[in-house]
């Protein structure tokens, strides 16, 4: 990370962590609003860890250099793949998670959350990770490389509830592409929680009110 993360603990001693990647060209800034927007009180302690992506070139943007967890090639995200940009960015939040066990939060108390290439990171993460985790949100993306999934993926986490979102008028990230996300992950018996929002590549107050649910379920 070119930076270090951001962070936010709604009292002292969290018992939780949930941490959250954000999109491109972005910084750990972006979420720190709908972290505000969240009532997580019932579970006590939270801390909020908000990762700083790298800046680096990105092809598609003329090779201008901006906060990213991996390159874009092409505008079908899917054709084209950084697979050794997205493995390093892999490794650093797996680094984050590290980081937040070594401080007293347990795996199972930890969510892994990202928005559009953020969202990408957390579902990679997240299915790979070896201890299973209390949840993975996905915020307007999709699961990168995902022939790799079924074969990378672990067991620890295959019980572990996933939250997806998307908005059906995305010009960024395709409806369809977040559709067969969702279908994937179901076919590998995932348990998916999928809601879909009139909006464009952003995030709206119903989604935050679902979101907010979820986090009570999963840490509750």
């Amino acid at each position: 990370m070119s930076r270090p993360p951001i962070e936010i603990e709604t009292a002292p001693n969290p018992t939780a962590t949930v941490i959250v990647m954000h999109g491109l060209g972005a910084d750990g800034n972006d979420f720190v609003p709908i972290a505000g927007e969240l009532d997580l009180s019932v579970v006590g302690p939270v801390r909020f860890v908000f990762p700083n992506a790298p800046v680096m070139p990105v092809t598609i943007n003329g090779g201008y250099q901006m906060p990213a967890w991996y390159d874009i090639v092409v505008p079908d995200l899917e054709a084209e793949e950084d697979e050794a940009g997205l493995r390093r960015s892999q490794a650093t939040v797996e680094a984050v998670i590290a980081g937040e066990k070594a401080r007293g939060i347990a795996a199972d108390r930890i969510v892994v959350a990202g928005f559009s290439q953020g969202c990408a990171m957390a579902l990679m993460t997240g299915l790979r990770h070896t201890e299973r985790l209390a949840g993975i949100v996905g915020l307007s993306g999709y699961l990168p490389i995902a022939a790799t999934t079924a074969a990378e993926r672990h067991a620890a986490n295959h019980e572990t509830p996933v939250f997806l979102a998307h908005g059906r008028q995305d010009p960024v990230v395709p409806y369809a592409a977040a559709v067969r996300t969702r279908e994937a992950l179901g076919a590998l018996g995932y348990a998916v929680e999928w809601h879909e929002y009139t909006m464009a590549h952003s995030v709206c107050m119903e989604e935050v009110a679902d979101l907010n649910r979820f986090l009570l379920r999963v840490l509750g």
